[in-house]
């Protein structure tokens, strides 16, 4: 299934986006999972596919503004320099030990949203990335059991300010108000059976800027999650983003910056498009 959360005639609302329209589960599930978060938390996608079969959709994808498939996650934690080949190209040696810190909901809108350049850097810069969204909680998971946990994948674009993040802090450069983007929807799963053959692409202005196999990641989907569970609980709705491959701006000669009008695309085998156009902070 492909679960995406949105807005709809001005309420929040989740639903299942299939070939002919979206289903809304936010009128049919909605006083017992009012978030897909929540359907999560509950362990209800069976009933949520039950619900979906034979449904009509209530309206076109067109009609729906798009947010983060996981809008309220409790936690967003991301892998740095977790692709061999971005980490050659940042000079960096390869981590004994997975390199990861937070982002900030408020720092990531959906697909078709505009993210904001801000007025503090002009050095904007992509990251496409795998992100995984945890479906069954738990904590200390064995690797061995860790694909047990996994809800399903999407696009990420974990684009960030990089002056902010060399000179000042990780965190800053990665947090800036709706500087990246999350989406277009959840591809659960079972969907996606092995997510180490999956192609990521991400484009600037229709120029491809980044192509690799997922199978290039230093530490792996079982590990992160197996190690990010030592140091606090997983739950339902937390995500987990991989890493971004070689490509990215700041490593070219001249840096690559994204600036107002342009318009920025992640695509991943089997989980969608994400795309976003750039505009200046107001």
């Amino acid at each position: 299934m492909r679960i995406a959360s949105y807005v709809w005639n001005g309420r929040a609302s989740y639903g299942i986006v299939a070939a002919a329209g979206v289903i809304d589960l936010g009128s049919r599930l909605g006083a017992k999972y009012p978030t897909l978060r929540d359907a999560l938390a509950a362990n209800a996608m069976k009933e949520v596919a039950g619900v979906a079969k034979g449904a009509k959709p209530d309206m076109s994808i067109s009609q729906v503004e798009l947010v983060p498939p996981i809008p309220n996650a409790e936690k967003i934690i991301c892998a740095g320099r977790n692709y061999r080949g971005h980490a050659l190209e940042a000079g960096s040696k390869l981590s004994e030990y997975p390199s990861l810190f937070l982002r900030l909901n408020s720092s990531l809108v959906g697909h078709n949203s505009p993210i904001v350049r801000s007025k503090l850097s002009s050095d904007y810069d992509f990251e496409g990335e795998l992100a995984v969204i945890i479906g069954k909680p738990g904590r200390h998971i064995a690797r061995r059991h860790a694909m047990k946990h996994v809800a399903g994948y999407a696009c990420f674009n974990e684009a960030c300010f990089r002056d902010f993040q060399f000179k000042h802090a990780l965190t800053t450069g990665k947090n800036f108000a709706a500087s990246g983007s999350f989406g277009p929807w959840m591809v659960t799963a079972d969907q996606i059976p092995d997510p180490t053959q999956l192609v990521l692409s991400t484009r600037l202005n229709g120029v491809e800027v980044q192509h690799a196999k997922t199978d290039d990641l230093i530490f792996d989907i079982p590990t992160l999650i197996a190690y990010t569970s030592g140091f606090t609980p997983l739950v339902a709705g937390d995500v987990i983003v991989t890493g971004t491959p070689e490509g990215v701006g700041f490593a070219r000669k001249p840096p690559l910056w994204m600036k107002a009008g342009d318009v920025v695309e992640v695509e991943i085998t089997g989980l969608g498009l994400l795309r976003n156009e750039v505009v200046d902070e107001a």
